[in-house]
């Protein structure tokens, strides 16, 4: 049996392309919901590296690290593509033929930024994959992780 092995999502957010990617990838730290990492209360940093081959990874207390993900394609300020090797039971995957495919373009529209997400390949994650693209694409999967960066991005411009 198939099933749609991917999901999309878009949000406009308040800031210019550039200052959007880069707020995406250098300080997700910020406004990632901190109880969807592996520190929980105590992340200190997550990035995402700024060149192919690059870690995407998240940095705890006393400096752990793990890392949950690595760049394959990176065209600032527009797009960056990256594995997400995080798997169904929210397990580190350290094999990225195990691991799915999220994709995020930054395009220019008036007033700020639409920022579209694409997660394919959940059935690289075996078994769960499909309940783990549903729980991905529910209101407390992407689309919850993207309004707190709409959010962000908003703050950011008030402060400014």
């Amino acid at each position: 049996m198939t099933f749609n092995s991917s999901i999309s999502i878009e949000v406009d957010v308040a800031a210019e392309p550039r200052d959007a990617f880069l707020h995406f990838t250098q300080n997700m730290g910020h406004w990632w919901p901190k109880h969807y990492s592996w520190s929980g209360e105590t992340l200190r940093e997550m990035i995402i590296g700024n060149e192919p081959g690059g870690f995407c990874t998240e940095v705890g207390p006393l400096g752990f690290r793990c890392d949950f993900g690595r760049v394959l394609e990176i065209e600032p300020p527009g797009r960056i593509v990256f594995t997400w090797q995080v798997g169904p039971n929210r397990e580190p995957v350290p094999d990225p033929s195990k691991a799915s495919k999220v994709e995020v373009t930054f395009a220019p529209r008036v007033g700020g930024t639409r920022v579209t997400l694409s997660h394919t390949g959940f059935s690289n994650h075996g078994a769960g994959a499909e309940q783990y693209r549903e729980a991905m694409q529910s209101e407390q999967g992407w689309p919850l992780i993207l309004r707190r960066f709409a959010e962000a991005c908003s703050a950011r411009n008030e402060q400014q």
